[in-house]
This record gives structure tokens, sequence and C-alpha cells, in this order.
């Protein structure tokens, strides 16, 4: 776990003493892991992720952050073999072919890394896209209030639409 402390306006990171495995959940494993990697400890943020992939083989979150930690020790041919094991889980993330593009030119591999940019392009494509004046959001819960309705208002008279009734003229 980690605890936010402020003292005379400065913000310090301190560890607590970790909690029981048993009574952590997936989440906070999955968090762990990620304060490891914002610290730049891959190494240690691998095996928490690797922990977490054991829990729950299909955690697309840990899977694709366990490629990027293994780039980031400049681990390239196992970062790419990561990166497709989250590909497999969502063949069209756009965030996975981007991370798989880097990964490849990073190795060497130019042709690879940009069917994997141009997969990554057409991901985005795929997109729902909203409409003019709509913003697209994922929780329901964040939408901005819309306002009310208003009902429209009474159309002014319109006399030369009213049916006048004419009395007939006497003769005819």
């Amino acid at each position: 776990m980690v605890k936010l402390t402020a003292t005379h306006a400065r913000v310090t990171l301190v560890r607590q003493p970790e909690t029981s495995n048993q009574t952590m959940s997936l989440q906070d494993r999955y968090d762990e892991a990620m304060f490891e990697f914002s610290g730049g400890h891959y190494a240690d943020c691998i095996a928490k992720l690797q922990a977490v992939l054991a829990m729950d083989p299909l955690n697309f979150e840990a899977q694709l952050a366990l490629g990027m930690a293994y780039y980031r020790l400049g681990n390239y041919p196992t970062a790419i073999v990561e990166g497709h094991k989250a590909e497999q889980l969502k063949p069209h993330e756009q965030l996975v072919h981007t991370n798989l593009s880097l990964f490849y030119m990073k190795a060497g591999d130019k042709k690879t890394a940009e069917h994997h940019g141009l997969q990554a392009r057409i991901a985005s494509w795929r997109l729902p896209v909203p409409g003019p004046g709509e913003t697209e959001v994922a929780d329901p819960e964040l939408q901005m209030a819309k306002p009310k309705p208003v009902p429209p208002s009474k159309f002014p008279e319109q006399p030369w639409k009213k049916k006048t009734i004419t009395p007939p003229v006497p003769g005819l």
C-alpha cells in the first residue's frame, strides 16, 4: 500500500508494509505492480504482474503492462511475445498495436513495426465517433448534466390560416 504524507507543502510517497497476499485484491496487486513500474523498478513490476496474470490470465491491462515492463528493461524479444499475448486478448485494440510497433522498431524489425503501426491506425478508425457537439464518456455517471428541454412556445396567431365561414348569399 502507498501512503501520501504532506509536510510543509512537500509530498512524499511512503511505502506501507504490505498486507498478506491472501487479503490483497487483484486490483490492489495490479496497483502495486504499477507503483513499481512508475518508480522504475521494472523487475519487481514484472514479478507482480506475473502474479496477477497467474490469478487472472485474461487480465488485459496486466498483460499489456507486462510487455511494456520488459520493453523498459530492454528485453525486446520477450516484450514482443507478451505484446502478442495482449493482442490475442483484444486484437483490435489500438494501444496493443502501438506498443508492438514500438517493440519491433527497437528490435530492428522495421517492416513488422510499420505493419503494427498501420494496424494501430486502423484500430483508431474503428472507434465509435461521437456526433457533432457530443463527447464520448465511458461512464454514464461522468456525463455532464444536460439542460432540460424547453417546450416550444405557442405559435403566434396566423389569421391567414383561419377558416372563416362565410354566410350563404341569398338568391344563389
